[in-house]
């Protein structure tokens, strides 16, 4: 019982339970809005694209904000190492996000389905997640949303070539260099923010 306690007081003070109910409303958003878009006539399946992209940097803005600390002196002054908690925090609310917009996008992989979905989700989470300890939490949205605000607009349509290195959150789904750029964003980003936690200061809180 005390330990669930202190794992409650844990959620509150990071406004976890606020950042979960506002991953479940953005997946419920994307699924209305792909249900939408299959009653549309003249709808294709790139017409996915901004659902593939706005749904998952709306979760990572969720995600990254909720990555502040309101005890940061007391953290970095505890006895057990704080990493561990740090990466909790992260992967737990990254995964349901995954979950929920991958179920919330189907469709074929190659067309903006749910693989897109899931891997648009795990980049700019990864991106949120460095943006949290480089610049705060506070203003951790703004690198995911600047990227993924300007690279649709300058992508090419279709895969392969070098854009699916550079603008992986605008390729179709199955893309192995796509994955492989989101993967090692989430990866770096989730290292970083384990191992330093969110930057303190005006935008760290």
């Amino acid at each position: 019982m005390r330990h669930l306690s202190a794992l409650l007081l844990y959620a509150r003070s990071r406004a976890l339970p606020g950042a979960l109910a506002a991953l479940v409303g953005t997946a419920a958003v994307a699924a209305w809005a792909v249900r939408w878009l299959e009653t549309t006539p003249d709808a294709g399946p790139a017409d996915r694209l901004p659902v593939v992209v706005l749904g998952p940097l709306l979760a990572a803005a969720v995600i990254g904000t909720c990555l502040r600390t309101p005890s940061d002196e007391l953290d970095r002054t505890a006895v057990r190492a704080w990493w561990p908690r740090r990466l909790a925090h992260l992967l737990v609310p990254a995964a349901l996000a995954a979950l929920l917009l991958a179920l919330a996008v189907p469709g074929h992989p190659a067309e903006f389905g749910a693989p897109a979905a899931v891997r648009n989700t795990l980049g700019l989470v990864g991106l949120a997640a460095a943006s949290a300890a480089l610049v705060g939490a506070r203003l951790s949205w703004l690198p995911p949303a600047l990227y993924a605000g300007a690279v649709p607009l300058a992508a090419p349509a279709g895969a392969g070539g070098a854009a699916d290195w550079w603008a992986w959150v605008t390729r179709p789904g199955p893309q192995g260099e796509a994955w492989a750029v989101a993967a090692a964003t989430f990866a770096a980003g989730a290292f970083l923010y384990a191992w330093r936690g969110a930057r303190r200061g005006a935008g760290g809180r």
